[in-house]
């Protein structure tokens, strides 16, 4: 999904910025879970459908923006060719590593099938592996303190992509609730990317402040145009 920065710019994979939908926030209710979510569920699956076409999450994880294709979200393939592989050689801090784009097709073994929507969700919001991460809500950035993972475990760079910072939790909830009820299982076993299951720790925390550690500037800044005043 997408992902980025300027020391980030060593993290560059395929960059495809593009503009998501913005939420229908009046109409935004509560889920079984307490998690945001539009009218209807089948709504909320539609929105995250188009929060990933949007965002381009297939140009990294399979099938560009077509959902109809065949390795649409079902992550790297060993018989991927090599010129496409090599944006996922990452240079880093620790030294150079391979990252390979995951299953996000709710399959049970070789995808997300195993894991809840709100491990999907933290993953998406602060950066952490599911597998590592219980279902729990998480309310603080400090390890060990709101739920934070006092060890966290990260995901692999360049997720999870910075932009998302700033997007609106039902955003989050609705790409998660299509990740796990709005695509067919695939059978795609990906192997784990080099290196610790740690990745970027800090420069997650500190660089690019992912998840609620980071704060939208307001609006108006002195480099935007404030909207006309209500008559």
């Amino acid at each position: 999904m997408k992902h980025l920065g300027s020391t980030t710019a060593a993290l560059m994979v395929p960059i495809a910025f593009a503009v998501g939908c913005q939420p229908a926030a009046d109409a935004a209710a509560r889920g079984g879970n307490g998690q945001p979510m539009l009218a209807s569920l089948a709504d909320t699956i539609a929105h995250g459908r188009a929060v990933i076409i949007n965002h381009g999450c297939g140009d990294c994880h399979g099938g560009g923006d077509n959902p109809a294709a065949p390795t649409f979200l079902i992550g790297y393939r060993d018989k991927t060719d090599d010129s496409l592989f090599m944006l996922f050689k990452i240079p880093t801090p620790g030294g150079i590593f391979w990252t390979r784009p995951r299953n996000l097709t709710p399959d049970n073994e070789t995808g997300l099938g195993r894991f809840s929507e709100r491990q999907i969700y933290n993953a998406l919001k602060f950066g952490l592996r599911p597998g590592e991460t219980p279902d729990v809500e998480i309310t603080s950035m400090t390890p060990g303190q709101g739920n934070f993972p006092e060890n966290p475990k990260y995901l692999a760079p360049p997720m999870p992509w910075p932009a998302w910072r700033h997007m609106p939790d039902t955003d989050l909830w609705a790409i998660a609730a299509y990740l796990k009820r709005g695509l067919k299982p695939q059978r795609n076993k990906v192997m784990d990317s080099d290196g610790p299951p740690d990745f970027w720790a800090g420069l997650y925390n500190g660089l690019l402040q992912v998840g609620a550690s980071a704060t939208t500037p307001a609006f108006p800044t002195d480099r935007e145009v404030a909207p006309p005043a209500k008559p």
